[in-house]
């Protein structure tokens, strides 16, 4: 490919990925807001009956409730130091590759705007909104939200492409 298209084609890609991430940003922020508007906290609302609800709750923890009991009162310092340590490794992983595999692009980019939109919540309320609410009989999965959604996708395509590559 000369050289001229291959620069073009590379733009384009990071493009891609900075569209990707700032959508994951912008629909986080914009369903965390709707259920703060919407559901009272700690209300619950059924979309299908014994599987899933929406559950306004507030995590001053880390995913899925780690340290969310914590008193500690450098809890949301050590969350927002290690979080932006590993926004600033991501960041670095893009910049610094000339080629990325459209899997592991586009799970770097998941993974980044979940967490900057979570480190966002972290940094102006100590706390995120948690809402999605699934279960099945006894078991009941912690509540998350949709920027720990963004990031669980993109560690699996991140995982897809180191298990199945053709890479050596």
């Amino acid at each position: 490919m000369p050289e001229g298209i291959e620069a073009r084609a590379h733009k384009v890609t990071r493009l891609a990925y900075v569209i990707i991430a700032a959508g994951a940003f912008a629909l986080d922020q914009v369903t965390k807001g709707m259920v703060e508007r919407r559901i009272p906290l700690y209300d619950v609302v059924p979309v299908i009956p014994h599987f899933f609800n929406l559950t306004h709750t507030k995590n001053p923890g880390a995913a899925f409730g780690l340290f969310a009991d914590s008193p500690a009162p450098w809890k949301t310092a050590l969350l927002v130091v290690v979080s932006a340590l590993l926004i600033a490794i991501v960041v670095g992983v893009v910049w610094r590759s000339r080629r990325l595999d459209w899997h592991t692009g586009a799970g770097l980019a998941l993974i980044l705007g979940g967490a900057v939109s979570n480190l966002l919540d972290r940094i102006r309320f100590g706390r995120v909104v948690d809402f999605l609410d699934f279960y099945f009989r006894g078991y009941h999965w912690f509540t998350f939200n949709l920027a720990d959604s963004a990031i669980v996708a993109g560690a699996f395509f991140l995982i897809l492409e180191v298990t199945f590559s053709r890479h050596e």
